[in-house]
């Protein structure tokens, strides 16, 4: 005979109480971390301002009802509404996400730490426009700041070593539970009511890899993380009532997440919480591709470029050989048909036959009228992927955090062009130098899709001084983008 459960309520998962006790407690003091969240702020809003240019991601946009305007509500950048915290959280982050174009970090689990943004925007533009119709003082710019490098450390830092795309999770999980803590924070919940919100971003329904992979590959990988930054609003609401939380929702035998999701193994943990992400984190500036496949744009860059000088022409070549790392392998290495746009910006092999013929990779590329040139299937059919143990070693080291890739072409005339490796992207943090100055002049593009001249001007004076956009009350920042 089985013994009884118990029903003594138990004490908090330590992994609750150390995501609580970080936002809480912990003072962000590294200029480092302040100053890339201020380049991550802008390259982020810049990358949902370019989304507003496609219609299936506008149609997503605005209140869930026509026509709602939410008084004191959380300002959309690039449009005109103005919505509940809730729903404005839902159309920025599937803005700043729909193309694929924002930051990433790469570990066991992969993710976008600035998917966060569409939580913590709109809930900081609300509570200032509320807290200026009371007579009371708005949240600042840094503010927004400092929440966006505490909810890429959580993100980030339980995906250094937990793989949740291997159990057949989503990495937006990541989204729902970091901006969960961080947007508690901002709406003042106690300690206890923060853990019980972080308990029901654990306890909730979680999205399945399903529309991230071949043969289901769709749209909607392009809005799940708004989708889970705005539930994070709502559980972070939620909590402000006083809702109950679940503080075995990770280890509770048979009913927990470890249980249930995790194939029963614990949380590991390489490092405490800090700014490491933030400091670390992985900026896409010169091309809107998955992140394991920006090395290999690159170099297929130069490829182009190498054809074009010694006349050769693609149609010459035999075979291209792709030495890469296993994640890349897993994540990005497809055959046959590519169906839509959220299809080809996850095959390594369309990501590198577009520039091997065309010299360039933009959003555009993935759309059916470049995707009908039948020279990058047939590009694509030649192609290899071969594991590299070193890149996948490096891929990993977290002094390095590579995320190599080779290509060599062979032509129908038994010659071949020298291997070319590019072991960093131009978002690496071992490449910001050059980086940088490349993502704002991808800010100032973006915000030329968008705005007039003096407008644009207005944004770029404050967003790129770092001392006025901290002391900027967030809504009259977010003001400036308003259409």
């Amino acid at each position: 005979m089985s013994a009884p459960i118990s029903n003594v309520r138990p004490d908090p998962d330590q992994v609750l109480v150390d995501i609580v006790d970080y936002v809480l407690d912990y003072q962000i003091d590294s200029t480092l971390a302040l100053e890339t969240a201020r380049n991550c702020l802008i390259d982020t809003l810049g990358c949902g301002l370019e989304a507003l240019t496609y219609p299936a991601c506008t149609k997503l946009m605005g209140p869930i009802v026509p026509g709602t305007i939410v008084p004191n509500g959380a300002k959309v950048p690039g449009t005109s509404f103005q919505l509940d915290p809730v729903q404005a959280a839902f159309n920025i982050g599937a803005m700043v996400r729909w193309l694929d174009f924002n930051d990433t970090w790469l570990a066991a689990e992969w993710g976008h730490p600035s998917d966060n943004l569409g939580g913590i925007l709109a809930t900081a533009d609300w509570l200032s426009r509320n807290a200026i119709a009371a007579g009371k003082k708005p949240l600042t710019m840094k503010d927004v700041l400092i929440g966006m490098i505490k909810a890429h450390e959580i993100q980030g830092c339980i995906a250094l070593e937990n793989s949740f795309n291997k159990v057949g999770l989503d990495h937006v999980l990541l989204v729902k539970l970091a901006s969960t803590a961080v947007v508690g924070q901002l709406i003042g919940l106690t300690r206890d009511e923060l853990i019980n919100a972080v308990s029901q971003a654990f306890v909730d329904g979680h999205a399945l890899r399903t529309y991230r992979h071949a043969p289901n590959t769709g749209s909607r990988k392009s809005w799940a993380a708004g989708d889970a930054t705005s539930r994070a609003v709502r559980l972070a609401l939620i909590s402000r009532t006083g809702e109950m939380g679940y503080p075995s929702v990770l280890s509770a035998k048979t009913w927990g997440f470890y249980d249930v999701l995790f194939k029963g193994d614990a949380f590991k943990f390489q490092r405490p919480y800090g700014s490491y992400v933030m400091e670390n984190v992985l900026f896409k500036i010169s091309f809107p591709a998955e992140f394991h496949a920006q090395t290999a744009v690159e170099a297929a860059m130069t490829l182009h470029a190498q054809l074009a000088a010694q006349g050769r022409r693609v149609e010459d070549i035999r075979k291209i050989t792709i030495r890469t790392h296993e994640a890349a392998i897993r994540i990005i290495d497809k055959k046959g048909p590519l169906n839509n746009p959220a299809d080809r910006d996850h095959c390594i092999q369309y990501m590198i036959a577009v520039p091997l013929i065309h010299g360039r990779l933009t959003a555009a590329d993935y759309e059916d009228l470049i995707a009908q040139d039948a020279r990058i299937d047939v590009l694509r059919a030649k192609m290899e992927c071969v594991e590299d143990a070193q890149f996948t070693q490096d891929y990993h080291d977290p002094e390095k955090r590579s995320i190599a890739n080779a290509l060599t072409i062979e032509f129908n005339d038994g010659s071949t062009f020298d291997e070319v490796v590019v072991e960093y992207p131009i978002g690496h943090k071992r490449r910001r130098e050059d980086g940088i100055p490349l993502l704002v002049e991808k800010f100032k593009t973006n915000l030329a899709r968008r705005f007039p001249v003096r407008q644009q001007l207005a944004i770029l004076d404050v967003s790129l001084d770092q001392a006025r956009l901290e002391a900027m009350p967030v809504n009259e920042y977010v003001d400036l983008y308003v259409i």
